[in-house]
């Protein structure tokens, strides 16, 4: 037998990239629950069906709406509202203060169904995500079909609505499904992208962001289109480098790939909340941080993911917003380092300047797979992680309240079962 020299005139020729114009156009799916947090309120209580209800907390309170019910909408009632405004328009709805752990258990099995239908399935949050369906035909049909059989599974196990669009690219898709809502389905054929998106206002536009679209206005555009019709020169020239990517943008053109990888799912994790009266006690600025730092914990633990950088928000009385943030040296997740991390920030914070606080929140960034090397002696943080998983173990069991630290512990003068950071704080929380 003769081998076959290695030579270049031997070897296949290498697989060169198609041109982008070139490529088999994707099929790509945004999936999107239906006025999430009230759709679970409504399939838990049917007799919320139908009526006008609104997440957020106390109507008398400083909080704002998370979500509101199609029945509130037509009243004028839209996220981030506050509560007070939308008691004015819609006095006679049905003001929840809302069950965070039981939306993250839903969220969680939405997601589970979404991951049956590709192996390119990308979070958007709690309530939504883009599947690229790409080459799995064989396996679930047409986008059409996937579709129809997803909505099927969310409505049949779930009791929600899911609206989904269907488009080339994940910027058009969304902007579909957002246009096909209430539980609806909008499909843009490749080459119809453009004209699509001609007729909608600029803030339909994903990324394009209040201070651009008032730039545009100064200049008399208001819609899409017009957007189009500038050439990307003369956006540069208004808006540097990110002109050139707005106008291709506005045409519908966005190579951004679904991201399958499940370690970048969620790119951060936060939690925050309105006081129901400006607060400056110390100790109850730093009641509320644990509780959102165990929140912000579980929900890396439950992810399998640990944090490098925690943030601290707070927004004061006139409504002045800082953030701080701290990178830390080994990625964490235990409840313990959270807090501590944040309640440093809030020290630093409050040694300059201590004024009351209307909303406080900690996020955790920069996140990293749940793996460290072991080590023959367990430390102080493996001791705080071990007993971070062993409080999830329980309140998994037994409720969320179930079992509480002295500083997030029942209220003592009303014996409500809301920590005192529930209390206090307007439901505004939120998975990135």
């Amino acid at each position: 037998m003769t081998a076959i020299p290695s030579s270049p005139a031997h070897r296949a020729p290498a697989r060169q990239p198609l041109p982008l114009r070139q490529r088999p156009a994707r099929s790509i799916l945004h999936v999107d629950l239906d006025a999430f947090f009230v759709a679970v309120e409504q399939a838990r209580d049917a007799s919320l069906r139908g009526k006008a209800v609104i997440v957020g907390g106390d109507p008398n309170g400083r909080g704002v709406v998370a979500t509101a019910s199609y029945e509130a909408r037509a009243f004028g009632v839209h996220s981030a509202m506050p509560l007070r405004t939308a008691k004015r328009l819609a006095p006679h709805a049905v003001f929840l203060r809302g069950d965070f752990p039981e939306y993250e258990r839903v969220s969680r099995a939405f997601h589970a169904i979404v991951a049956n239908y590709s192996p390119l399935v990308e979070a958007g949050g709690l309530d939504e995500a883009y599947i690229d369906v790409t080459g799995c035909e064989p396996v679930v049909g047409s986008a059409e079909e996937a579709a129809a059989s997803l909505r099927a599974r969310v409505r049949s196990e779930l009791g929600l609505a899911a609206s989904v669009g269907i488009a080339t690219s994940k910027l058009v898709a969304k902007v579909a499904s957002d246009r096909a809502k209430p539980d609806g389905v909008l499909v843009v054929p490749e080459g119809e992208e453009a004209a699509f998106l001609a007729p909608l206002p600029l803030r339909a536009l994903p990324m394009l962001g209040p201070s651009q679209e008032k730039r545009l206005a100064q200049l008399g555009i208001s819609i899409i289109g017009q957007l189009q019709a500038l050439s990307e020169p003369a956006l540069e020239g208004l808006f540097g480098r990110h002109g050139g990517v707005l106008s291709r943008r506005s045409h519908g053109i966005d190579p951004t790939p679904v991201d399958g990888d499940p370690d970048s799912s969620g790119k951060s994790i936060s939690r925050e909340g309105t006081f129901a009266a400006d607060v400056a006690d110390p100790e109850h600025l730093r009641a509320v941080l644990r509780g959102f730092s165990e929140s912000v914990g579980a929900q890396l633990r439950a992810k399998g993911r640990r944090a490098r950088t925690v943030s601290l928000k707070l927004r004061y009385e006139d409504f002045t917003t800082i953030s701080r943030s701290v990178t830390l040296r080994q990625p964490v997740n235990s409840n313990e380092a959270i807090f501590a991390a944040a309640d440093a920030l809030l020290s630093r914070v409050r040694e300059a300047e201590r004024r009351p606080v209307r909303l406080i929140g900690v996020g955790a960034s920069n996140l990293v797979a749940d793996a460290l090397q072991l080590s023959l002696e367990p430390s102080a943080a493996a001791k705080e992680e071990s007993l971070s998983a062993a409080f999830d173990r329980v309140r998994r069991k037994y409720g969320a309240r179930s079992l509480q630290t002295g500083r997030t512990a029942f209220d003592v003068s009303t014996r409500e079962k809301a920590g005192v950071f529930e209390k206090s704080a307007g439901l505004s929380s939120q998975l990135e």
